[in-house]
């Protein structure tokens, strides 16, 4: 959806030196998808941004916007093509909310009675009642309210890109959180295809599903967020994503992708076989399932050997699964719940109720050390979203 093909930026100083803010930067951004810029202050990303929209000229390169260079377009069809975000927000302080709204969409052409309905749906989407914020002024709202309006004015035209330069830099960190989450759902939910300029990595890999790194106006990485803190580039992204990258990756590995497939029994295996199997793969525990692969419960090493001399089967020993992890939940919630429940692993169920596996403490050491990631094939769950549904967004924030 968005190209940047070998962009470029030369800045000319009053001494008559150059200086290249932005360097043959070339990058692709499907549609619907989330790419932040990240970096330290002055490393290319804002310029490059402001070049999509042509708020700066590029000096040299191309940027396509759904296929269509848009050095050939005017300022009318940019913003019907673009919304655009920045910190400062920028509302219009002798404007209602309703008419910061619909500001962009009077000025397309569209008439007071969908821009009034376009004004009401987005504002729904952030938490906002339109009934009482409508008809107020920026001065009335607190700071997270204007940057919800910040927002939603960008979207009100219904472009299908946003550029959105550092949006929730300026809010505090318990309204930024909650911006973050409503955003993320309501960018899943109308599938914008988003770049995000930021400074913060925990940002960018929150609502990444790309990652551009950028230093001194060149592109150094472009990965997927997992695959961004598993595999740095070099030394300054390593540095730049945290030296506690293996503990950040908990937030995007999924317990599809750690889990492990053990040993299995049936309700009617006999008890001496079912030790037999624990023994031969020194495994404390079997899980039961029934001929579909759904899981009944699981058996102990200790309890198999304490009835296996009567005879018997491992139904007459299963214990119930009294908690599990569904394949899309990210490990930091599965680790979480394993401490909470003094368990060392969880069964893995899929949406149908399906077993998938296990996930030990064992497994996600392996997993986080193993060179994969979330940006790479494979993993039980690397067939399934990269990102988890609208129900599931806030527990993904967290």
């Amino acid at each position: 959806m968005i190209e940047l093909d070998k962009l470029a930026k030369t800045f000319h100083q009053k001494d008559g030196t150059e200086v290249r803010a932005v360097d043959a930067v070339s990058l692709a951004v499907p549609r619907g998808e989330i790419c932040v810029f990240l970096g330290p202050s002055g490393c290319g990303k804002t310029t490059t941004l402001k070049m999509i929209n042509r708020l700066i000229e590029p000096t040299s390169g191309t940027v396509r916007i759904d296929g269509e260079d848009t050095a050939g377009l005017d300022g009318v069809t940019l913003r019907r093509k673009i919304g655009y975000v920045i910190q400062q927000i920028g509302l219009f302080p002798n404007m209602t909310i309703e008419e910061n709204i619909m500001v962009v969409p009077r000025l397309l052409g569209w008439n007071r009675k969908q821009c009034r309905e376009r004004a009401r749906e987005l504002i729904r989407m952030v938490q906002l009642d339109p009934d009482k914020m409508l008809k107020r002024y920026p001065r009335e709202l607190s700071g997270g309210q204007q940057q919800r309006i910040g927002v939603i004015r960008a979207l009100a035209a219904d472009a299908p890109v946003l550029l959105m330069d550092e949006p929730f830099g300026a809010v505090d960190p318990i309204n930024r959180e909650s911006i973050q989450n409503e955003f993320f759902q309501m960018q899943r939910q109308l599938g914008k295809t988003v770049i995000m300029v930021s400074h913060d990595i925990d940002e960018a890999i929150k609502l990444g599903d790309k990652v551009a790194v950028f230093r001194g106006g060149k592109l150094v990485q472009f990965d997927h967020p997992d695959a961004l803190l598993a595999h740095p580039a070099n030394d300054f992204v390593q540095a730049f994503v945290g030296h506690d990258n293996t503990l950040k990756r908990l937030l995007l590995v999924r317990a599809g992708d750690a889990a492990t497939m053990p040993p299995i029994s049936r309700p009617d295996m006999p008890l001496a076989e079912a030790f037999g199997v624990m023994d031969d793969a020194d495994v404390r525990h079997l899980p039961v399932v029934d001929d579909a692969q759904h899981p009944l419960g699981y058996v102990t090493r200790r309890d198999v050997r304490g009835a296996m001399a009567s005879g018997g089967h491992c139904a007459d020993v299963m214990r119930p699964f009294t908690v599990t992890a569904t394949c899309d939940e990210h490990l930091r919630i599965v680790l979480s719940r394993m401490y909470q429940h003094n368990t060392s692993w969880l069964p893995v169920l899929d949406a149908d109720g399906g077993y998938l596996g296990d996930v030990t403490q064992e497994s996600i050491a392996d997993y986080l050390s193993s060179g994969r990631s979330r940006g790479m094939a494979g993993g039980l769950s690397s067939a399934l979203s990269q990102r988890t549904a609208p129900a599931e967004s806030a527990a993904h924030a967290a």
